[in-house]
């Protein structure tokens, strides 16, 4: 039977009698359960994973899916492919149930439209190359549930990060994780513990698959986007190690070939 761990009540009680300090320690010690749920979850992020990776090199791209907390963080990790990695950002996008606007207001009702998410993954011409992964703790968000089963008849690979165990969101999902961080500090606000975990293994997938990729050399971001002088600053020292130039010179570099490994390949070829 499923059961919403995500619902149940929260360990501790009386929240608005405890001390600044008391909370903030129960939060914590609440938080460092997250990471080994993570830890729990390896198998089937590897899983994932390995099974992008070949459809990206052909022209596939990954599609996030999710509604409130985990709508926001699936466009969160999307946005921040292209200036980290230099990747366009038509190759990971984050759909959100109600669109922009629901990235900084709640939209009534968005998340229980149950053809709206297949919609916006035909909009992008979704292909069989792609990949879906649903993002909900509850793992019952009906934007997300149908938008999977649709693409996984359609033959598309479809994933989920969920933290609710054997949930319909599961079922329709090639590829879940199941990410059980137990119940939350507030009894039911999974922006805490299941939003944490969800950016945990969002991170995991998106620059595991990045490097799988070769968008990273050593553990350089060689082809980051040079969009402020702090980044300029970095990649030109990241010429520096690679070329022993001084630093003007391979700030020139830099900015004339627009990445690292361009400017790091140009300068090699003689």
């Amino acid at each position: 039977m499923f059961t919403k761990i995500t619902e149940q009540p929260s360990l501790y009680n009386d929240l608005e009698q405890k001390s600044t300090r008391e909370l903030l320690e129960e939060i914590n010690t609440e938080d460092q359960k997250v990471a080994l749920a993570v830890q729990r979850a390896i198998p089937q992020i590897e899983k994932l994973v390995d099974a992008i990776v070949p459809r990206m090199k052909q022209g596939g791209r990954i599609f996030y899916m999710g509604a409130g907390t985990s709508g926001r963080l699936g466009v969160l990790d999307a946005s921040e492919i292209p200036p980290t990695f230099g990747m366009p950002p038509t190759w990971v996008i984050g759909l959100i149930a109600g669109g922009d606007t629901a990235l900084r207001n709640p939209v009534e009702n968005a998340e229980d439209h149950k053809q709206r998410g297949w919609e916006e993954l035909e909009a992008h011409h979704i292909c069989d190359k792609d990949t879906v992964i649903g993002i909900a703790a509850s793992g019952t968000t009906p934007y997300v549930i149908a938008a999977l089963e649709q693409a996984r008849a359609h033959g598309i690979l479809t994933g989920c990060i969920t933290s609710n165990p054997d949930s319909p969101m599961a079922a329709a999902s090639d590829i879940p994780i199941e990410m059980i961080v137990g119940p939350e500090f507030v009894t039911g606000s999974s922006r805490m513990k299941s939003g944490t975990g969800q950016k945990m293994i969002l991170n995991m997938i998106s620059t595991s698959v990045m490097i799988k990729m070769g968008r990273v050399k050593g553990n350089k971001m060689v082809n980051m986007q040079l969009s402020n002088a702090k980044l300029v600053d970095r990649g030109t020292r990241m010429i520096m190690e690679e070329t022993l130039l001084e630093y003007d010179r391979a700030k020139d570099l830099l900015l004339l070939h627009g990445s690292v490994k361009k400017a790091v390949e140009e300068y090699n070829k003689g």
